[in-house]
């Protein structure tokens, strides 16, 4: 049951999974994914927080932004989900938009961890993923095959096959829209890291060619209070992946940032 559809609710302008009681834990999705991808981590994390699993705009039940978005724009869209000071989670592109929350709005976010984010890719790799952005035409459903492959492999199982569905039932714009902006960005400065006055975990998987363990150790030594962990034999859908050692290390770190 885990990867099923659920219920949605509105929280500002977007679609979200809402569960559990107290305080509040923001989790945001990757490109072309949705929030059921959170599906491990709300039933877990909704025992001891309120959970808000958002649908990035344009991904899900959320509604897309306008034309040739920026990473702010889908900051902002978050920041209005934000009713009260919380912990921000985000999954690679929804990395990028949980670090600029923190940047951005420092007195939303008490806390910030950052799964499988880029910082600084090598030339190649920046060259790779501008080009599958630039192959995206905004209309037509992109091929999954490359990123499953990429993230599970060739052999069967149901967090693949969600992420299957959802790649083949997204949006296409939305799709695009978000691809390209992640595509083009290259992480956090070094000056906005180094602004990040709230706790930051950033952590990655130890097989992850793209958001590699580096990176990560990059990040957290430019925050004043931030911390990596690099689970060694994971690669980049950690949160499917790898459930229970995700997800013990979030509840670890928020409860850590809400006392």
């Amino acid at each position: 049951m885990t990867w099923t559809t659920r219920r949605r609710s509105e929280v500002g302008p977007l679609s979200a999974i809402v569960a559990g009681g107290g305080p509040t834990l923001v989790l945001i999705h990757g490109v072309g994914l949705r929030a059921e991808a959170w599906g491990a981590q709300i039933d877990a994390l909704s025992k001891d927080f309120r959970v808000v699993a958002v649908d990035m705009p344009g991904h899900g039940d959320s509604a897309a932004l306008p034309a040739e978005p920026s990473l702010s724009d889908y900051t902002k869209a978050v920041a209005t989900c934000l009713e009260e000071p919380c912990v921000v989670v985000g999954h690679s592109f929804g990395a990028m938009i949980a670090l600029d929350l923190a940047i951005t709005y420092p007195e939303q976010v008490m806390g910030v961890t950052a799964l499988n984010a880029i910082f600084r890719r090598d030339p190649s790799a920046r060259d790779a993923v501008i080009a599958r952005a630039a192959s995206l035409d905004g209309s037509s459903v992109a091929d999954p095959t490359a990123p499953l492959g990429r993230w599970f492999g060739d052999i069967p199982n149901p967090e693949r096959a969600a992420c299957a569905d959802w790649l083949r039932s997204v949006d296409p714009a939305g799709y695009k829209a978000a691809y390209t902006v992640f595509a083009h960005s290259d992480g956090p400065t070094d000056a906005g890291l180094k602004a990040i006055n709230c706790p930051a975990l950033f952590m990655t998987g130890g097989q992850e060619p793209n958001s590699t363990p580096a990176m990560s150790r990059a990040m957290a030594g430019l925050v004043p209070n931030g911390q990596c962990a690099v689970i060694d034999d994971a690669a980049h859908l950690m949160p499917m992946t790898h459930t229970a050692d995700v997800t013990v290390r979030i509840a670890a770190f928020a409860k850590e940032c809400m006392r």
